[in-house]
């Protein structure tokens, strides 16, 4: 094996979207749109579009940083180009991780909720068997991971699809003011505290920017797919949840372990297991993205020179970082053994809006200093400043109630 082999470049515009959007889509809206129902109420559409907003601003500011420096590991190449300090740039790195192997952990016990459909297996068991399976699939190779994922996406897009039509009726159903009106029975504070756990639903894109030494034409390539993975995941995710909450109540969707399932049963669609079935497949999706984001990073940051060489060695017929990938493993396996679903997910929401304010952060220092660039994107510099503000406030809000 070497550590001086390259990553090859072999993946273009379509299968950088699908890989984005898989990874969104699989994070949050089979898994989670119960759980934040539950903290919600009917307010669970508008903690949704809360959680959109916040993203969504962030995205903007990756989509510039991700031309101005294509490379793996890339959030820490910006804190390192806007600060110039390895140490906050390693953190952050590790941070990435921790948010990946959490968020990785949290989904495979939603592969065991919707498995649970069909066979009766101890939801450990289920975890780790799923870990395991995605870890060899990664180990064989980027386009191999990407094209997999890129099959897992469109079923999944097609799971949705089958969501909305069959509780169509609710479209006709609904007035525009209600979606966007706080549950007295739940409040602000449950509407935020939905809308911070709804904003693990969107997370996704920034794990894009770390295949960029693997996409065609970085620069161009990059930038467009985030855009475009952010725009069809945000319709979906919407329409779903307007569907979900008119079909069931609240208190349904949060305490089944399977929420599209029930929806899609209660919306009088034949064959409910489909959905099952379908999300069973958008969980493995998100799983292997994240198996794929947290070993790039470490990768990415061990080619640097920031942490032990061992972790950039490559496999030299695969071409895949197969040490980095093995430690990502473990401690996905560690982490699904360990912590429930919820707590998972709340860590990888607090973990990944600390890393996305300083983003936002990172970009205005970089516009400040009137650094050319050298990108396809360039955003205003009030979109980071927005972008900064959202996720701080989501933070302090959050911590603040927790205590």
């Amino acid at each position: 094996m070497s550590s001086t082999a390259r990553l090859k470049r072999t993946l273009g515009l379509p299968l950088v979207v699908m890989y984005g959007l898989g990874n969104i889509l699989g994070a949050g809206i089979y898994v989670l749109i119960g759980k934040v129902a539950g903290f919600a109420g009917t307010s669970t559409t508008l903690a949704f579009v809360i959680a959109m907003i916040t993203a969504g601003f962030t995205a903007f500011s990756y989509m510039e940083l991700a031309g101005r420096y294509p490379v793996s590991a890339s959030v820490s190449v910006y804190l390192h180009k806007a600060f110039g300090k390895r140490w906050l740039s390693v953190l952050i790195g590790l941070m990435m991780v921790a948010g990946g192997i959490a968020s990785a952990a949290a989904l495979s016990q939603g592969f065991a909720g919707y498995l649970g459909s069909f066979f009766d297996i101890p939801s450990s068991i289920a975890s780790v068997g799923l870990i395991v399976g995605l870890g060899i699939i990664a180990l064989k190779g980027i386009n191999e991971s990407a094209k997999t994922a890129a099959i897992f996406t469109a079923v999944e897009i097609l799971g949705l699809i089958l969501v909305i039509w069959a509780g169509r009726n609710a479209f006709s159903n609904i007035e525009a003011s209600s979606l966007f009106s706080i549950d007295p029975a739940f409040g602000v504070s449950g509407l935020i505290a939905g809308a911070f756990l709804a904003f693990y639903a969107f997370i996704g894109f920034e794990d894009m920017v770390n295949i960029s030494e693997e996409t065609k034409n970085p620069r161009r390539t990059m930038p467009l797919a985030i855009l475009l993975a952010l725009i069809a995941s945000t319709a979906l995710y919407l329409s779903v949840v307007i569907v979900a909450t008119n079909v069931i109540t609240p208190s349904e969707l949060s305490s089944s372990s399977a929420p599209l399932t029930l929806v899609f049963q209660q919306s009088g669609a034949d064959y409910p297991n489909i959905l099952s079935l379908i999300g069973m497949i958008a969980v493995v999706n998100g799983v292997i993205v994240q198996i794929i984001m947290c070993s790039r990073i470490l990768y990415g940051l061990a080619k640097q020179g920031w942490l032990s060489n061992h972790l950039s060695v490559v496999h030299p017929k695969h071409k895949t970082p197969v040490v980095a990938t093995l430690v990502v493993l473990a401690l996905m396996i560690a982490g699904t053994l360990i912590f429930p679903l919820v707590s998972l997910a709340q860590i990888t929401s607090l973990l990944i809006l600390s890393i996305f304010s300083l983003v936002n952060i990172s970009l205005i220092v970089i516009k400040r200093r009137k650094t050319k660039n050298t990108g396809y994107i360039t955003v205003p510099i009030i979109v980071p400043y927005i972008g900064a503000l959202l996720c701080c406030a989501t933070i302090c809000y959050q911590i603040f109630s927790w205590i």
